[in-house]
């Protein structure tokens, strides 16, 4: 086990007295893995996140990253991490999209021929290489996130950070976000931590699941077809499965018969197609 990511049972609190206990389940990433976090709105996944990027500091708990206490030491491993945090606006800094991918490699001193290689490359694989030269505060907040995350992806980072990388984006765009995003971790073994409100999307994106309930605190852990088997305990959590999920427990209620957690449309297809051919068989006898 090599785990890139270890938080335990952190507490901070804001300045408007709101207290945000991230307690319960220890938060473990191992590398190479891609782990989504799901909640609802208020349950504490921008904090864990901004823990995680050392730009808070937990009253209580412990935080490791790399190896180290991103509190205090982030510095020692930035290079390595790419982020894209919710609110894209606040880390787009420069006066084109060019400039600002291109940003934090050249802060870090690289070579020239090596920012241009990994500025072009990254452009066209989010797929904007033709806003290069547009102002990206007037590109729209779809836009404006694929600059980020294009951005993230020209440090060639070992571990990526995305606080609701694909929100804003249109089917198409969330598809192509999440197929990129996939090759970019098969291609260089990159570990990933997303938070996500598109739960549809996160048995395509996640190998594990982490579950934060409403009032606070990592509540369940798993295989993606391990957590959206358990609906009682995500309703607690005020989530609702991914469609294909419900539609398979409606079926199973109403039939009686058990179905597999099912989460995509080819494994939907196949369940349907072998409960068909059942059917018949028992008939046929």
């Amino acid at each position: 086990m090599d785990p890139v990511v270890e938080v335990s049972c952190i507490r901070h609190a804001y300045e408007d007295g709101t207290v945000v206990h991230v307690c319960g389940l220890d938060f473990v990433v191992q590398r190479g893995t891609r782990v989504a976090v799901l909640g609802p709105n208020g349950s504490g996944k921008s904090t864990l996140l901004f823990h995680v990027l050392g730009l808070m500091r937990p009253e209580e708990g412990s935080v490791r990253v790399l190896g180290v206490d991103p509190a205090t030491d982030f510095a020692s491993v930035r290079r390595r991490i790419g982020v894209v945090l919710q609110n894209v606006d606040e880390q787009i800094l420069a006066p084109t999209v060019w400039e600002d991918v291109s940003f934090s490699l050249r802060q870090y001193g690289i070579a020239p021929d090596e920012v241009r290689r990994r500025t072009d490359g990254a452009l066209q694989v989010a797929g904007i290489a033709r806003l290069a030269g547009k102002v990206p505060h007037h590109l729209s907040g779809g836009e404006k996130r694929k600059v980020a995350l294009a951005g993230a992806l020209a440090l060639e980072p070992e571990l990526l950070i995305l606080d609701e990388p694909l929100e804003g984006l249109d089917p198409k765009s969330r598809t192509n976000t999440v197929d990129l995003l996939n090759a970019y971790c098969a291609r260089t073994g990159a570990t990933m931590i997303l938070s996500t409100h598109d739960i549809n999307t996160v048995a395509d994106v996640a190998d594990e699941v982490y579950v934060m309930a409403a009032e606070g605190g990592m509540v369940m852990k798993g295989t993606p077809a391990e957590v959206f088997e358990q609906v009682d305990r995500l309703d607690e959590s005020n989530i609702q499965p991914p469609m294909l999920a419900s539609l398979f427990a409606e079926i199973s209620s109403r039939t009686g018969e058990s179905f597999p957690t099912t989460l995509s449309i080819a494994d939907a297809a196949e369940a349907l197609l072998a409960w068909r051919d059942a059917r018949r068989g028992e008939a046929e006898r």
